[in-house]
């Protein structure tokens, strides 16, 4: 099973087209040591030719233009992605989802409250209905596993399994009252387990809280990649630029009581891997001190075009 990070940074990316600080502005004239990311986006393919999108972000056609594995293989049209998995019904989570408009069947897998966020609050998304046939949406139901892909040729399992994991419960900001009073909160935001054969992978680019149960699927996981947004809980405020904390938009911070690096402690079976890094974060300096803690305390910090094969 090959995982690819086609991008790594929070809404926005690595230098925001609009931001004039310090990380972006140092970026932008080549004083800093780090390297310019597109909006987290990740691909996991466990066999050849089939893979699945771990949301789809903004920066989606850019991404997939810059990665041969997913390039159409014969006319006149063809792809090899098989599917699309939501976490949330974010922006960033959600609006790639128009790049794959060009009347190309889709499976997009989500709970059921994303997907009517997605589709009776956003008509334009219906656009996804021209194609023959049309997008098929599949309603996850949470902590249960499901298959993806067809079985193999021996009439076997199909090629992954995965499980839709609740890790938070506020709906983005521009979901009408109406239909948010109607909503498990348990749906809104959650994490991505896949697994195939013994290997497991553990994918969740928003963490509002450390509970138990998403640390028990992190912990287990061959290879983990999770929230890394912000440093610290007043991050946006001190580089005035918000005036939301960390966890108050939906991300516990890396740092401080209660934060992803205390709370996640030292126990490791495999990989830990932050993505979906604001471009406040000082975990982008490579020379900072704040990069150092990360690295010291056993965690990678994502980057567009890092690869792992399990």
């Amino acid at each position: 099973m090959r995982v690819t990070v086609l991008g790594s940074a929070a809404g926005g990316g690595f230098p925001q087209w609009n931001c004039a600080c310090p990380n972006c502005s140092r970026l932008r004239a080549g004083r800093l040591h780090s390297k310019a990311r597109s909006q987290a986006q990740v691909v996991v393919c466990p066999n050849a030719g089939e893979c699945y999108l771990l949301n789809a972000s903004p920066d989606l056609r850019t991404q997939i233009l810059s990665t041969p594995l997913l390039a159409p293989k014969q006319p006149p049209r063809h792809t090899p992605i098989a599917g699309v998995l939501l976490t949330s019904a974010d922006v960033d989570s959600v609006a790639g989802l128009l790049h794959l408009r060009e009347f190309q069947p889709l499976h997009i897998h989500a709970t059921p409250s994303v997907r009517r966020i997605v589709l009776e609050e956003n008509r334009i998304f219906h656009v996804l209905e021209r194609s023959n046939p049309p997008a098929v949406w599949h309603d996850v139901p949470l902590d249960i596993w499901f298959p993806l892909g067809a079985a193999n040729s021996t009439g076997g399992e199909p090629s992954v399994r995965c499980r839709m994991v609740p890790v938070g419960s506020a709906y983005p900001d521009y979901v009408s009252e109406d239909l948010r009073r109607s909503l498990p909160p348990g749906e809104a935001v959650i994490g991505l387990v896949l697994a195939k054969g013994s290997k497991q992978v553990f994918y969740a680019p928003a963490l509002p809280g450390c509970s138990e149960e998403w640390k028990d699927w992190a912990r287990s996981s061959d290879l983990c990649l999770v929230d890394g947004t912000f440093w610290g809980e007043n991050e946006l405020i001190s580089a005035g630029v918000g005036s939301k904390t960390a966890r108050a938009i939906g991300h516990v911070p890396l740092s401080g009581a209660g934060g992803l690096l205390e709370e996640f402690g030292s126990e490791k079976r495999g990989r830990r891997v932050l993505i979906h890094i604001n471009n406040t974060n000082p975990i982008l300096d490579e020379d900072g001190p704040e990069h150092r803690e990360v690295r010291d305390a056993g965690w990678e910090i994502a980057y567009d075009g890092m690869e792992f094969d399990l």
